[in-house]
């Protein structure tokens, strides 16, 4: 399975006008996860968030081409 650069946020339970809606979501609830730590918790928030979501994924080969294009300088 190839890494998906496409948006594919989405919320089965609301209907949206905007494709992008959903993500906006998500970044919101983000920042707001964030709001109040310190340096070192949000790390250790942000380090969390990843391991659940690789191991949510599963796909070997799918995350290490999500680290190579996230190392990647643009």
């Amino acid at each position: 399975m190839p890494l998906n650069l496409q948006p594919n946020f989405h919320d089965p339970e609301r209907r949206r006008f905007r494709e992008y809606s959903a993500g906006d979501d998500f970044y919101e609830w983000l920042i707001e996860a964030h709001r109040g730590l310190d340096d070192a918790h949000s790390a250790k928030l942000n380090a969390r968030l990843i391991l659940l979501l690789a191991n949510h994924i599963g796909d070997l080969s799918v995350l290490r081409e999500a680290v190579d294009r996230a190392r990647e300088e643009r």
